[in-house]
Parts: C-alpha cells; structure tokens; sequence
C-alpha cells in the first residue's frame, strides 16, 4: 500500500511539472517575442493587501425592498455563516484603475488630475468595476470580482449599518415618518471629496474605510419581494438593471450610474462617491498556480 501510495504521489508530482514546465515556457516565450512583461508593482502591492475572514455566522438583514401584505416592511434578519473570504483591505486605488485604463480594458473616469496611489478611484460604474475585476483577474491569474451584499456584511462586521426602520407600529404613516427621518439624517452631511486611502480607519479585520465616503458596488441584484402575514414569500421580482451599494448605509443604484449624485440612485440620499473592491474566489493552490502561468503572471 505504501508503495502504491508512493507511485501515486511520484504520478501526480510528474503530471504537475509536465503540465506547468511548458506552460511556462511557452508563456515565456511569447513575451520574449514581443517584449511584454508585466512590470506594474501595483499588482504585487494589490496581492499582498488582501483580508482573510475565516468562516463565522453572523446576522444579516436581507438585501432590497419587502412589502407585507402590500404595504412597506423590515426585511428579514437571519442567520449566516459565509465561507471563508479573501477580500481586498483598500477600495481600488486610482493608479491600479488607471492601468487598466491604459492596457485598454477599461473606460477612463472623468478625472482631470493625475492619478494617486493613496486615493481610492471613483466615478466609476457596476460595469466599470466588472470591466477591472476581468482585466484584474488576466493580469494575475487569480479569478476577482465584485463581493455579493452578504459577502460585503460579513468582511464589514462591525461597520456594517442596519437600514430596518426602528417603528413598532405597523401603520403606513408613521413608517414613512421614520424613514423620512432617517434619510433626512443622512442628506445633513454633505457631499465630500475622496479622502486619501485608510482616513476613515480600520474593522476588526484590517479592512478600510468600510464607512468612509465612497460607497461600493456589489454584485447583488436588486430585488422586491412581497410575503404574507406570517413571513411565507408570495412573490419576488429581480431587477439586475440596478445593484446593491454598500458603505456609510446601503442603497441601490443603476448599473450604469457612475455619479449617483447627478441621478440614478434608485433609493434615498445617493452615496457621494462611487468606487469599489474585490474578492478573490478561493481555489485550490493548483488550479490557481495553473492559471498564473497561463495568465503569464510569474515572469512580470
């Protein structure tokens, strides 16, 4: 049995080293041929800045709208335990979004200064971000994308907001009170500039400005749903039209949208700033190696 298990091993390491070995050197020499390498030091500093959350429950309150028999309600607070998570500790810096820019994958923003490495990008859309996180992914060969709603509760945990509305009663009237209260509260502060990179400090888990004044796009979809007096679902619409931001509070926005304070954000007082971060998938060391060396992230 040892010796089998030994053979085994011997294949596997074999298998591994002849899939890896040209792969690299075919990758190689393509870049030799054309002279390309990756030399963006933002990549390795973007890498090496990442959280890992380790799997723990936590309760979340459900993202989008929820009318109980017809009329405006909380949405449901439950209880989850997320995989772990690999999370970008900063939004994405000005300079890292500008190399996209340039290699010609993603759209330029409206800035009309040179770009900072100590200034979160912004002005950017759900497909901005989307177009970054596929370029993002190319150039390291890691798979990133935008974080879902919960994914961004779990990694903010303490900075997380709740946007249930405290009222006990179920009248309509008083509820809109309080939520006419609550987003006046929000409107009193006023539309900021980005401020540099960690101003607003960090979470238990070394993230920054989770509740700065940039807010972040997610990958969840905007969703209405209706129940009924005991809470069963009775129906649910999904709108990916418009995606669920995150940051000082939540609120949703359109897609395309890349400045929510000129119009377009779907619900309350727009977000000053529109910027992002991502999550890397988790997996195996393998398959992730493999795809390095296909992307030709090893040899920058």
């Amino acid at each position: 049995m040892l010796l089998a298990l030994g053979h085994r091993k011997e294949a596997v390491l074999t298998l591994a080293l002849a899939t890896i070995v040209p792969l690299a050197l075919a990758t190689f020499a393509a870049r030799s041929l054309t002279s390309t390498f990756w030399t963006a030091p933002d990549i390795a500093a973007a890498l090496a800045e990442t959280a890992q959350i380790a799997p723990a429950a936590f309760n979340y309150r459900l993202a989008g709208g929820f009318l109980r028999e017809g009329q405006p309600a909380n949405a449901p607070l439950v209880r989850i335990k997320p995989a772990s998570l690999t999370i970008m500790r900063a939004q994405v810096s000005e300079t890292s979004y500008e190399a996209c820019v340039r290699a010609g994958a993603c759209r330029a923003t409206a800035r009309r200064t040179p770009p900072r490495g100590d200034l979160p990008v912004t002005g950017v859309s759900f497909n901005d971000a989307s177009d970054y996180a596929r370029w993002f992914s190319t150039v390291t060969g890691d798979t990133w994308r935008l974080p879902s709603d919960e994914e961004w509760a779990f990694a903010a945990g303490s900075k997380a907001t709740d946007d249930a509305i405290d009222v006990d009663s179920a009248d309509f009237a008083e509820r809109w009170l309080k939520k006419y209260e609550q987003e006046s509260t929000r409107a009193r502060q006023p539309a900021r500039a980005a401020r540099q990179i960690g101003s607003f400090g960090a979470n238990e888990h070394g993230l920054l400005d989770l509740a700065g004044n940039v807010w972040e796009w997610t990958q969840t979809c905007y969703s209405r749903h209706s129940v009924d007096a005991a809470g069963r679902a009775t129906g649910e619409v999904v709108n990916c039209g418009v995606r669920v931001l995150q940051g000082a509070h939540r609120t949703y926005a359109s897609s395309f949208i890349r400045d929510a304070r000129a119009g377009g954000c779907s619900v309350g007082v727009p977000p000053d700033n529109l910027g992002f971060r991502l999550v890397r998938e988790n997996g195996s060391w393998f398959a992730r190696a493999i795809a390095r060396v296909r992307s030709g992230a090893w040899l920058g």
